[in-house]
């Protein structure tokens, strides 16, 4: 596997660690569907919680861009994908976790209800 494979696993790893300190429940992992993936699925309370990992080596990084509106979009489809396979009826959330550092000295930061999803207009025919 490549270096940079092994290390998002890593990030990844560390954002579950986080998550279940915190109370979350896991549902799924790397769940894909025809080219959707979502990186964790948890559920909160009430909630399905989706979540996207960024793992990074510096403090370098910008949500704005990293998770910009074509990204959002590809994560809310692939969550609505979910939602309508599993018949999950709770309410979404969407959050990002940042890893940043190395497996030596790493900080955690989580951001809940990072965005919302988009709402889909449709013309009347």
């Amino acid at each position: 596997m490549a270096r940079h494979n092994d290390y998002g696993k890593w990030g990844e790893n560390m954002a579950v660690d986080h998550l279940v300190s915190l109370g979350y429940a896991i549902r799924d992992r790397n769940w894909r569907i025809g080219h959707y993936e979502l990186d964790i699925v948890a559920m909160k309370g009430n909630r399905v919680v989706f979540v996207e990992v960024k793992s990074r080596l510096h403090d370098d990084y910008n949500p704005e861009t990293d998770i910009n509106k074509a990204k959002r979009s590809r994560i809310i489809s692939a969550a609505n994908a979910y939602l309508h396979a599993t018949r999950l009826p709770h309410e979404p959330q969407f959050d990002v976790i940042y890893i940043v550092g190395s497996p030596d000295s790493y900080k955690v930061e989580h951001m809940p209800d990072a965005f919302f999803p988009t709402l889909k207009t449709y013309r009347r025919r």
